[in-house]
C-alpha cells in the first residue's frame, strides 16, 4: 500500500511525534510511505526509516510569511498556503491513502483532496478534542476559532473516515459533524516505545536532579492556553507553602513572559524552572515524584501516557479529552476540575505523600504500545482503501 502522511512539521507536540512513528512503522512493515510536511523547518536530526520518503510543500513560501509581523499566526497562514502543493501531489503521485495525522492540518487536507479531483481515499487523524479551545482565547482569535469549528463540522465528512485519539475525541466530533457512528472510529496513539526505558535511564543534567530530598513536581507541554500553566504555578505555590519542593517545565512557548511574571509575583523564583525544550523528557519522568497535566483541554495527552511508562506518579485535570480514559477513571492518578489550583495542590499534595504502587503504572501503559496501534492504523487504512476501490466498480 502507499500511505502518503501529512503532518505541519516533524518537531513539536504529539502529534508530530506520532506521525513520525506511524510513518517509519508503516514502511518497517513494507509499505511505501511518503510523509510530507507543511514545514521543512527544524527536521533535521529526527529519525527517518530508510523506507521514509520526506517531501516539504513550503517552498517558496516560508521566507515571505516569516517576514510577516510576528503576532500574526503563520503556522496558519503557512498550513493553508500549502492547499496547491499537497492537491499537486495527490494528482501526480495518486497514493492509495492520505492519512492526515493531525488536527491543525485536516482542514488543508479535505480542501486539497477535492482541489485535486482526485479519488484518494482520505482519512483524518483527529488529535484534539473539537471544541475545547472556545472561550480560552483573545477575542479576535476566539472569532477564528469559532469559524474554524463551524468549518470543521460541514468539512469533516468529505472524509472517508476519521480515527479519533480518544472516545472523548469520538464523541464530540460526533456532535459537532452529525457522521454516523460507524465512520468514526477510536484508536489510541502509538506512544510506549521499547526506547523510552532507555531515554528514562539517562542522567539529567541539572543541579536540582542530585538533590533527593527535595520533590520535584513535573510539567511538560508548549506554554499555551491549552496546557494552563498559571494553574500549575499557582497550585506548586500552594504546596510550596506547605513543604519544600520544586517545579520543573518542559517546554517553550508564546507564555513564557506571562509565566515568568507570575512566578516573580507569588516569590517562587528559586524553586520554579522553566527549563524550556529538551531532546529527553523520559529522564525528568524517571527523577520526578510526580508528573501534573494541567490543561484545558486536550485529545490523548501522551506525556501522562509517557510518564506512566516511565513509573512516574500523575495528577491531572479532568479535561475533555482523554486523561480520564488513560487513568482508568482515576484508578491510577487523581484527576481533578479544570482551573481549580486548590484541587490540583491538594492532589499533588497526597500523591507526594502516598505514592501509587510503580509497577501498575507501568501496565496502565501498556495499552499503548506502538504494535497494537500500527496494526489497527493498517487495519482501518487498508479496509478504507478497499471500501473506495469498490464504489470504482
Amino acid at each position: 500500500m502507499h500511505i502518503a502522511v501529512f503532518i505541519y512539521c516533524l518537531r513539536g507536540g504529539g502529534a508530530q511525534k506520532r506521525a513520525v512513528t506511524l510513518a517509519n512503522t508503516f514502511a518497517e512493515r513494507g509499505h511505501t510511505v511518503d510523509l510530507l510536511v507543511v514545514s521543512s523547518d527544524n527536521s533535521r536530526g529526527v529519525p527517518l526509516s530508510n523506507g521514509v520518503r520526506l517531501i516539504a510543500l513550503d517552498r517558496g513560501w516560508r521566507r515571505a510569511l516569516d517576514s510577516l509581523n510576528s503576532r500574526v499566526n503563520v503556522r496558519g497562514l503557512l498550513t493553508a498556503s500549502v492547499t496547491p502543493m499537497l492537491a499537486r501531489y495527490l494528482r501526480t503521485d495518486h497514493p492509495d491513502v492520505l492519512l492526515s495525522a493531525a488536527s491543525h492540518v485536516n482542514l488543508v487536507a479535505t480542501f486539497a483532496r477535492r482541489l485535486s479531483g482526485t479519488d484518494v481515499t482520505l482519512v483524518l487523524r483527529a488529535s484534539n478534542y473539537p471544541s475545547g479551545n472556545i472561550g480560552s482565547w483573545p477575542p479576535l482569535e476566539l472569532a477564528v476559532r469559532r469559524w474554524l469549528r463551524r468549518t470543521v463540522g460541514r468539512v469533516y465528512p468529505w472524509a472517508d473516515h476519521i480515527i479519533s485519539v480518544s472516545k472523548g475525541v469520538g464523541r464530540g466530533l460526533q456532535e459537532l459533524t452529525g457522521m454516523a457512528e460507524d465512520r468514526i472510529t477510536t484508536i489510541y496513539s502509538p506512544i510506549v516505545e521499547p526506547q523510552i526505558e532507555i531515554l528514562a535511564a539517562a542522567p539529567v543534567d541539572h543541579p536540582w536532579a542530585a538533590d533527593k530530598s527535595v520533590p520535584i513536581i513535573l510539567g511538560v507541554g508548549r506554554l499555551t492556553v491549552q496546557k494552563d500553566f498559571p494553574t500549575l504555578i499557582r497550585a506548586f505555590a500552594k504546596v510550596r507553602a506547605t513543604r519544600p519542593a520544586r517545579l520543573v517545565v518542559l517546554g517553550e512557548g508564546r507564555q513564557r513572559t506571562k509565566l515568568e511574571q507570575l512566578i516573580r509575583e507569588l516569590g517562587l523564583e528559586a524553586d520554579v524552572a522553566l527549563v524550556g525544550r529538551v531532546e529527553n523528557p523520559f529522564a525528568w519522568m524517571s527523577i520526578a515524584s510526580v508528573f501534573v497535566l494541567s490543561s484545558a483541554w486536550e485529545g490523548l495527552p501522551g506525556v501522562v501516557i509517557e510518564a506512566l511508562a516511565c513509573g512516574c506518579p500523575v495528577v491531572s485535570t479532568d479535561c475533555p479529552s482523554g486523561p480520564r480514559e488513560i487513568l482508568e477513571d482515576g484508578a491510577l492518578g487523581p484527576l481533578v476540575p479544570v482551573r481549580d489550583d486548590v484541587a490540583l495542590a491538594g492532589a499533588i499534595t497526597s500523591v507526594l505523600e502516598s505514592p501509587p504502587d510503580r509497577k501498575k503504572l507501568l501496565a496502565g501503559a501498556d495499552r499503548f504500545r506502538v504494535d497494537p496501534a500500527v496494526d489497527a492504523y493498517l487495519a482501518l487504512l487498508t479496509a478504507q482503501v478497499a471500501a473506495r476501490r469498490s464504489t470504482r466498480r
